[in-house]
C-alpha cells in the first residue's frame, strides 16, 4: 500500500511542474519518466554492489546516469541540457527493455528552466525503491490524480471501488482475466493481487510456474495509445515482465472476437464519440451507443462458467430505447445476478454521473430466477469534488450480503418463505426480486428502487400513492416568459432552487428571491400553492424539499404536493417521508439535457402513512432534533480562536525569540520504535492526527530531531503552509523535513498561546503576504521568521490559553453533537419505512 510520505513526494513534484506544465497528463508523464530514470539507475547501481555490470545506463549512455545528474558536481545548465538530451535519447538505448523504449519513444522536456528542473529532479531524487510494488503503487497515485478525459466519458475508477467489485466477482488461480477497456490497467493489477492473496494461506501455494501462468492469464485492451502505454509500465512495476495489453478498438475491430474470458472486469466509457460508432455486425444488440455495445460485449465473451463485473451509466439501467431494453433483457434472462447502486459522486471531481455495477455469472443465471439489488448510501468519501474521507461506509456490509445472496442462489434458497414468497427477501442493504416481475412491463428495469416499495418489511402503516385523489394534489410548476418586463417582479413569491439551500434537511420557506406578477402567473404554466404545501426539487438537482408557509408558486423544475385533507395527512411529515424517497425519484427520472421525474411517474410514488397523531409524534420528534443539530452547527462553523490583541503589548519578530528547525528525512513505514511526524498528521485544526501513523526506528543521525513537550510544529510547503501544530504525544517521536520546528523561552512565550495565536485570522494575514514560491507555495524559515507576535505577559498567555482550551472542548463536543442527532433524524424516518 502507498505509504503517505512517499504519496506526499509525488504531490510536491507534481506542485513544483505544475508552474511549467500546466497540463496533469503532461505532469504524469513527466513524472513518470523521472521515476522511470531513477528506478533503472538504482537498479544498476544494485546490480554493481553484488559484483554485476550496469545494464541500463552502459556504454555511450553512462553519461545520463541518474547519479551523474543528481550528484552535486554538475551546473544548473549542464544539468538542464544533460537530461533533456537523455529524454531524448534514452529511446534508443538498446540496453533497456523493448517497453522501456517505447515508453521513452519521443520523449522531451516540454520547459527550459534550469532552477524548476532542478528542485523537481531533487524530490524524484528522494524516492527509494526496495521493490517494484512501492513504485507501483506510487504510479497509480500518479494516475489517481491525473485529470480524466471527460469528451470521451473516460473516468478513473477509484481504487476502493475496484477493489470491492473484484473481491465480489472472485478471480482464481486459472481464470483468463480481461478488461476491454482497460485505461491504466488498475482492474487487472487488482485482479492479480486478489488472486495473490487469496493463496497465501493456501495448503497449496502458488508455485513459480503458476505465478508465471497467472501474468500470462491477464490482457486487457484500450484505444487510446497513451493509456495502453501507461498500463503496460503500471503492469510492468506490479511484477509482470511481459504485459499483454493492446492498443484495440473493442466495438469496431473483430480481431480478438474470438478470445474469450472466464472473468471480465471494467469500467468502459460512459459516452459515445461526437461522430460516433460505426460498429461491426457481430453484437446481439443493435445500437451505437457506446455502454450497450460494451456490455454487450461483454457478456458475449464470457465463457459458459465466466463471471464480469462492470460500472454502467445510469441509462444502462432505466433508458426506455429499445437497444437499452433489448440489452438489460438479454442481461436478465441470460447473464447477470446482481446489481448494486453506487451514489451519484463515486467519479467526482470528473462526473457527478449516477452509475451501478452489474454482477454477470453466466453459470449462476441459468439456475436462478430472481436478481439481487444491492444499494451503496456512503462509499467512506464524501460525495463532494474533494472526496474527503468520512467514517461512513457501507461497501463492506453490502459486500457481505451480495455474497450471502450468491450464495442463497448457488444452495437454490434465495426467496424468503414468509407469505408463499410473495414478498422479496430483504437484506440490510438490498432485496431480491423475481426475474418475471422485473420483466413483466417489458422494460426489465435495472432500477433497484422501482422495485422497493413492495419489498417494506413494514407493513405497520398503509401505504397512499402521492397521485392519490382527495388526500393528494399533484402540481407542476412554470416560468413565465424572460423577454416580458410586466411578468416579472410583482406580488407573486416565486420558487427557484435557490430558495432551498442543499445543506438544509427541509426548507422552511417564508420568503423568495424572485417574484413574478399576477399576469405572469396567468400567462405561464406556473400554479399558486396554498401555504404548507411540499415543493420538491425534480430537475437536474433532483429532491431538495421544503415546506412552504407563504402562497406562492414554483417554476418548471418542481414537482409540489397539496395536502388537500388535513385530517389524514400533515405536510410536514409528508415532506419527511419523502426524503426517502429521493433515490427513487433519481432512478425514475429521465432525460437527455436534463434528468427529470415526470408527474405521472411522481404522482404514483407511494408513502407509508400513520396515523395523524403518530404523524406529529414523528414531525415533533425530528424538529427537536434539528434545532439541535442548527445550533450545534452555527457553533461549529463560526467558533474561530480569537485573542483581543492589546496595542500595549509588545510586538516582536517570531526570528528574534526563536530559531525555526527543520526536520528529518527519512523512510517511513507501518512498525517502528518512533513515530515520523509529517505535514499530513497535522489536522486542520492544528492537532495530531492519531489515524495512518507512520513509524521509523531511531537512530543517532534522527535522535536529534525527537520532539518534546511544547514544541511547535509548522508546515513549510505546499497547499498547507503555514499550518501550526503544538506538540502532544506519548510515544517517542521525529518530525519530517518538510516541518519547521519552533522552540520558545518558556519565559517569554508559552507554546499554547502561539498556538492559538497561529490559528488566528492575524498570524493568516501575515503568513499569505510572506509565502513565496509560483507552483509551490514556499513558507520556510526567513519567512517565518518575519511574522509579528503580540507578546503579551506571561500570565495572560496562559489566561487566554484555558479560555481557548475551554472553548475548543465545547466545538468539538458540538461536531459529535451534530453526528448524533443527524443519526436520530435517519431512525426516524427509517422507522416509519420499516428500515433499521
Amino acid at each position: 500500500m502507498l505509504d503517505v510520505e512517499t504519496r506526499r513526494r509525488i504531490d510536491t513534484a507534481r506542485d513544483i511542474l505544475v508552474g511549467k506544465v500546466p497540463d496533469p497528463k503532461s505532469q504524469v508523464e513527466q513524472i513518470t519518466l523521472a521515476l522511470m530514470y531513477k528506478f533503472m539507475d538504482d537498479i544498476d547501481a544494485e546490480t554493481e554492489e553484488i559484483g554485476g555490470h550496469a545494464t541500463f545506463f552502459d556504454g555511450d549512455f553512462a553519461q545520463y546516469s541518474w547519479r551523474r545528474l543528481v550528484g552535486g558536481r554538475l551546473g544548473a545548465y549542464e544539468m538542464s541540457n544533460l537530461y533533456e538530451d537523455g529524454l531524448r535519447r534514452m529511446g534508443e538505448n538498446q540496453g533497456l527493455p523493448f517497453l522501456f523504449q517505447q515508453m521513452f519513444k519521443n520523449a522531451y522536456l516540454p520547459f527550459r528552466d534550469p532552477e524548476t528542473l532542478r528542485m523537481f529532479l531533487q524530490v524524484i531524487d528522494e524516492f527509494e525503491y526496495d521493490n517494484s510494488e512501492r513504485l507501483g503503487d506510487a504510479f497509480e497515485h500518479l494516475l489517481s490524480i491525473m485529470d480524466s478525459q471527460g469528451e470521451a466519458g473516460q473516468f478513473r475508477t477509484p481504487r476502493h471501488i475496484i477493489d470491492f467489485i473484484v473481491e465480489i466477482v472472485d478471480p482464481k488461480k486459472d481464470d483468463i482475466v480481461l478488461d476491454p477497456a482497460c485505461g491504466s490497467a488498475g482492474f487487472l493489477i487488482s485482479a492479480y493481487k486478489h488472486i495473490m492473496k487469496s493463496n497465501e494461506d493456501a495448503e497449496t501455494p502458488l508455485t513459480p510456474a503458476e505465478r508465471a501462468k497467472l501474468a500470462g492469464n491477464v490482457s486487457g485492451y484500450d484505444i487510446s495509445p497513451d493509456m495502453v502505454r501507461l498500463s503496460l509500465v503500471n503492469l510492468y512495476l506490479h511484477g509482470f515482465p511481459d504485459p499483454d495489453i493492446f492498443e484495440y478498438d473493442t466495438l469496431t475491430s473483430e480481431d480478438h472476437w474470438n478470445n474469450y474470458a472466464n472473468v471480465i472486469l471494467a469500467n468502459p466509457p460512459f459516452m459515445s464519440p461526437k461522430g460516433g460508432i460505426r460498429p461491426h455486425n457481430r453484437f446481439s444488440v443493435t445500437s451505437k451507443r457506446s455502454e450497450v455495445l460494451f456490455v454487450d460485449y461483454i457478456a458475449e465473451h464470457l465463457t459458459p462458467d465466466g463471471r464480469a463485473g462492470v460500472i454502467v451509466p445510469e441509462g444502462v439501467s432505466s433508458r426506455s430505447q429499445n437497444a437499452y431494453k433489448q440489452l438489460r433483457k438479454m442481461l436478465v434472462e441470460d447473464y447477470l445476478v446482481a446489481v448494486v447502486s453506487l451514489p451519484p459522486g463515486v467519479f467526482n471531481p470528473y462526473s457527478n454521473v449516477k452509475t451501478s455495477i452489474l454482477i454477470m455469472d453466466r453459470s449462476l443465471a441459468k439456475r436462478s430466477d430472481t436478481i439481487g439489488f444491492f444499494k451503496v448510501e456512503n462509499d467512506g468519501f464524501d460525495l463532494g469534488a474533494q472526496r474527503r474521507e468520512i467514517d461512513r461506509n457501507d461497501l463492506p456490509a453490502v459486500k457481505a450480503d451480495v455474497r450471502e445472496y450468491l450464495r442463497l442462489v448457488r444452495g437454490g434458497n434465495c426467496m424468503d418463505e414468509r407469505d408463499g414468497g410473495d414478498d422479496p427477501y430483504v437484506f440490510e442493504t438490498g432485496l431480491i426480486v423475481e426475474k418475471e416481475r422485473i420483466g413483466a412491463d417489458g422494460e426489465f428495469n435495472l432500477s433497484g428502487e422501482r422495485y422497493r416499495q413492495n419489498g417494506r418489511v413494514n407493513a405497520k402503516y398503509p401505504w397512499v400513492e402521492l397521485g392519490e385523489q382527495g388526500l393528494f394534489e399533484v402540481v407542476s410548476g412554470g416560468t413565465p416568459k424572460s423577454n416580458v418586463k410586466d411578468y416579472w417582479d410583482g406580488g407573486v413569491a416565486w420558487i427557484t432552487l435557490a430558495d432551498l439551500p442543499p445543506d438544509d434537511f427541509i426548507t422552511e420557506i417564508t420568503n423568495t428571491q424572485r417574484t413574478i406578477s399576477d399576469e405572469g402567473l396567468k400567462k405561464s404554466a406556473a400554479k399558486m400553492l396554498p401555504a404548507n404545501s411540499v415543493v420538491v426539487s425534480s430537475r437536474a438537482t433532483i429532491g431538495r424539499i421544503g415546506v412552504n408557509r407563504i402562497p406562492l408558486s414554483t417554476n418548471q423544475g418542481f414537482k409540489n404536493v397539496i395536502v388537500e385533507d388535513i385530517n389524514r395527512a400533515i405536510p410536514e411529515y409528508v415532506a419527511l417521508a419523502l426524503t426517502n424517497l429521493v433515490p427513487e425519484m433519481e432512478a425514475q427520472s429521465s432525460g437527455s439535457t436534463y434528468k427529470e421525474i415526470i408527474k405521472s411517474k411522481f404522482s404514483r410514488l407511494k408513502i407509508p402513512l400513520p396515523p395523524l397523531e403518530v404523524q406529529r409524534e414523528i414531525v415533533s420528534e425530528v424538529e427537536d432534533y434539528q434545532m439541535v443539530i442548527e445550533g450545534a452547527r452555527a457553533v461549529v462553523e463560526n467558533w474561530r480562536p480569537r485573542i483581543a490583541v492589546d496595542p500595549e503589548w509588545p510586538v516582536v519578530e517570531l526570528g528574534e525569540v526563536c530559531t525555526p528547525e527543520y526536520g528529518y528525512t527519512a523512510r517511513a513505514a507501518d512498525e517502528g520504535d518512533t513515530r515520523f511526524v509529517r505535514i499530513t498528521d497535522i489536522s486542520e485544526e492544528g492537532y495530531l492526527r492519531a489515524n495512518n501513523p507512520k513509524f521509523i526506528n531511531l537512530t543517532d543521525d534522527s535522535e536529534k530531531y525527537l520532539l518534546t513537550e511544547d514544541d511547535v510544529l509548522v508546515a513549510r510547503t505546499g497547499a498547507t503552509y503555514g499550518k501550526t501544530m503544538r506538540f502532544e504525544a506519548d510515544r517517542p517521536s521525529v518530525f519530517a523535513s518538510y516541518l519547521m520546528r519552533l522552540r520558545f523561552p518558556n519565559d517569554q512565550i508559552n507554546s499554547k498561546y502561539y498556538w492559538a495565536f497561529a490559528q488566528s485570522d492575524h498570524y493568516w494575514q501575515q503568513a499569505r503576504s510572506l509565502v513565496t514560491g509560483g507552483g509551490q507555495p514556499q513558507f520556510n524559515g526567513n519567512a517565518i521568521k518575519k511574522v509579528k507576535v503580540p507578546v503579551p505577559p506571561l500570565r495572560v498567555q496562559i489566561s487566554f490559553v484555558a479560555e481557548i482550551e475551554a472553548e475548543r472542548e465545547l466545538v468539538d463536543a458540538n461536531r459529535r453533537l451534530i453526528e448524533v442527532m443527524e443519526g436520530k433524524v435517519r431512525d426516524v424516518v427509517g422507522r416509519v419505512w420499516g428500515e433499521s
